[in-house]
């Protein structure tokens, strides 16, 4: 090979090497696409099996856009547990935090450490508390319903097979749970507009068996009681089965809150007079959205409003 040739041939592996590095840059640069950790409460609810499930599907139609990890707590209650499993995103370089969180006030720390991170974190289910975030000099958007609004729905509904007077009692979420007490002001709005007589209103902490021993207590209490407010589903299994323990089930009226599918059927089944829909299954990927679209524009992030609908006898037809 002449002087010449060799020249050429160092140029043709210059070439080469060019292209064979920009081809690697790109797939650097494909890998690079971001992690979105979705961060839920009890994966035992059927609501948040719901919600993984819908985010999931989201995940796998858009494969080439965004990563997905979600995790949930076993406990509703178990803010600890979700506390570290943010962190722990938080340390593996998530580039988006869609959270419902367990606790409103306590899993701010968690989500301004994120945030200082780099991460976006997007507040879903269950509103953060404005004030602690205030005194953080945090804004987290919160995409999701109206609870109030969608308790309120509920509450009107059964406050069309009562009378003024009816005695009627709630059982509310946990105690530290924005969601919670939205719903029990909704619970309240429908049912003092109608004149109703609300002799109880106490926590089950979203939780069946707990459910089910208030409502039980409740039914011996109040023997004349016409109906039972439910703040989710699962406390509506409960109280489902409390009555039906006390051989009232033709007259106990319970309402809930989700649309999860054994509520379904016990509506169809006239055991359950409506429930709540705040569409679960698109919640998180109404979230992770919102993220990628903050990730992509850099625009700074707003709450956002999601639907919410009455399920009845009548819709479920």
């Amino acid at each position: 090979m002449n002087r010449l040739s060799r020249a050429w041939f160092r140029l043709l592996l210059v070439l080469v090497a060019a292209i064979g590095g920009h081809g690697c840059s790109k797939t650097e640069a494909g890998s690079k696409k971001p992690t979105v950790a979705l961060v839920m409460k009890s994966l035992a609810n059927e609501f948040f099996q719901a919600m993984q499930q819908g985010a999931e599907k989201h995940q796998a139609a858009h494969a080439n856009d965004y990563t997905l990890i979600s995790n949930g707590i076993k406990d509703e209650q178990d803010v600890t547990r979700q506390l570290q499993i943010v962190e722990q995103m938080t340390a593996q370089g998530a580039s988006a935090i869609i959270l419902a969180p367990a606790d409103s006030q306590a899993l701010v720390g968690a989500c301004k450490r994120a945030s200082d991170a780099g991460a976006v974190v997007i507040n879903i289910d269950n509103r953060l508390d404005k004030d602690i975030l205030a005194q953080n000099n945090l804004k987290i958007p919160f995409v999701g319903p109206d609870n109030r609004a969608g308790a309120k729905l509920a509450g009107d509904h059964l406050a069309k097979k009562l009378k003024s007077g009816d005695k009627v009692a709630i059982l509310e979420g946990a105690p530290g749970a924005f969601n919670a007490v939205q719903r029990k002001l909704g619970f309240e709005d429908a049912m003092n507009t109608a004149g109703m007589k609300i002799v109880s209103s106490q926590t089950a902490n979203w939780e069946t068996d707990k459910a089910s021993k208030i409502a039980s207590a409740l039914l011996i209490e109040q023997s004349d009681l016409k109906a039972i407010l439910c703040s989710n589903d699962s406390m509506a299994l409960g109280a489902v089965a409390a009555i039906k323990a006390a051989g009232k089930t033709d007259q106990v009226l319970v309402v809930g809150f989700d649309n999860i599918s054994a509520v379904q059927q016990l509506i169809k089944d006239g055991k359950v007079l409506c429930t709540v829909d705040q569409h679960g299954d698109q919640l998180a990927v109404y979230g992770i959205e919102y993220a990628l679209e903050v990730l992509r524009t850099k625009t700074p992030p707003a709450d956002r409003q999601t639907p919410v609908d009455l399920v009845t006898a009548e819709t479920l037809k």
